[in-house]
């Protein structure tokens, strides 16, 4: 065993550690008393059934994982990576084909192992919480979908990143970082107008007092307001949300029904305010540019790597490759991935506050986002007392006891 192979098995058991005693810490920090805050939203067999619903999805979580690290050091271990790659190989395709041929089978094989998850996830778990609107059709249409969206769309890309770095020289990682970087912008066009109406149908808001308190709010804030949708999550779920994506005129601000059902126009409307407020404090446009600049660094690193004999020993490979290179870099750099999350996650905090705090103030009401938010914890179970450790780690949004708390003092 080199010192790649230490580096990464060091990097798994990080990260396992972390998430067992983060999501054990979760467990325990559950109070049985409801916070003050929520009384009158939660009566006592809903705020119950919102820490059953936390305790069963961190031990499925957890379940998940051991049965992912079992798998994935079974393989490696048993000499897999260089027994599939043997294979493909022996086919007589050439190096592009070979390593694409290459990386899709390891996808799809892992897809496969966690297909009975995906299955258990929503037919058990969100079915008995009663959040589960999804059909075995849709499930299956969403599978279908998706895989032809991978065919369609990733393929190429991968193609194309593959070719870049078996044919350019030293300057790979540079056409690569710009070639997805181009990619990412593109989609940002696309994805509002082709690939999410796949999935979801997206109605434009029909006319009526909704609609006019909206058109009011935007014209005061001066947001162009060029796509107004209600998208129907109800088809897959009970749990609602919101959105806003895409650039430009294809810009979209998406109202889940259930959102709308269950939900006063006030509220509404500051849920959208949050959503404007995310554009206007340019925190779309922030987060961009930084996966692009972690992409070109990721991609510089990548070309350092790539041709490290010691890493292909390490995963007992009997010949170097980009493409499997590509896939054992990724694991090994795992431990600066997991940190940069860590960071990423602090800003998505931090702009959550932020738009928030556009919200109360360009709608001149905090009480109607605190209503919001309250509302959207008690029809999702959220756990209202989450531990801060796990938090740190893993939450993209702060605590809703914390927003309350920031709006409260605006």
């Amino acid at each position: 065993m080199n010192i790649y192979a230490i580096i990464i098995l060091a990097a798994i058991a990080l990260d396992f550690i972390l998430e067992l005693v983060s999501e054990s810490l979760n467990l325990k920090a559950l109070k049985k008393q409801l916070p003050s805050e929520f009384e009158g939203v939660y009566d006592e067999e809903t705020y119950s059934r919102s820490q059953e619903y936390t305790k069963i999805r961190t031990r499925f979580g957890f379940i998940t994982s051991i049965f992912d690290l079992v798998v994935l050091l079974t393989f490696w271990f048993s000499g897999g990576f260089n027994w599939l790659d043997q294979l493909v190989r022996s086919w007589g395709f050439g190096e592009l084909v070979t390593g694409l041929l290459f990386i899709v089978l390891l996808m799809l094989a892992k897809s496969i192992l966690s297909l009975p998850f995906s299955i258990y996830s929503t037919f058990v778990i969100e079915e008995r919480f009663g959040f589960n609107k999804t059909t075995p059709k849709t499930f299956i249409s969403d599978l279908l979908k998706g895989l032809l969206l991978g065919a369609v769309i990733g393929l190429p890309l991968l193609a194309g990143i593959l070719a870049f770095f078996m044919f350019t020289g030293e300057w790979a990682w540079l056409f690569a970082w710009l070639a997805v970087t181009f990619f990412t912008l593109v989609m940002q066009y696309v994805a509002p107008t082709w690939i999410m109406p796949l999935f979801n149908t997206f109605t434009p808001l029909e006319d009526g007092e909704l609609r006019a308190a909206i058109e009011d709010y935007t014209a005061k804030v001066n947001f162009p307001l060029q796509g107004l949708f209600v998208i129907d999550g109800s088809k897959r779920s009970s749990k609602s949300n919101a959105f806003f994506t895409g650039f430009g005129k294809n810009k979209r601000v998406a109202l889940y029904d259930t959102l709308i059902e269950n939900h006063t126009i006030p509220e509404l409307v500051a849920v959208l305010a949050h959503e404007i407020g995310h554009y206007k404090k340019k925190h779309i446009i922030k987060g961009m540019l930084i996966s692009i600049v972690h992409t070109g660094v990721l991609f510089f690193l990548l070309s350092i790597f790539l041709h490290s004999e010691g890493l292909f020993d390490a995963f007992y490979m009997q010949e170097m490759s980009v493409y499997a290179g590509l896939i054992f870099f990724g694991m090994l750099y795992a431990p600066i991935e997991m940190i940069l999350s860590i960071f990423m996650q602090m800003s998505s905090r931090k702009h959550e506050y932020e738009a928030d705090a556009y919200a109360a103030e360009t709608t001149g009401n905090a009480a109607d986002m605190i209503s919001t938010l309250k509302k959207l914890s008690k029809d999702n179970l959220s756990n209202l007392t989450p531990h801060p450790f796990y938090v740190f780690l893993n939450y993209s949004h702060p605590p809703v006891l914390q927003r309350i708390e920031a709006l409260k003092s605006k």
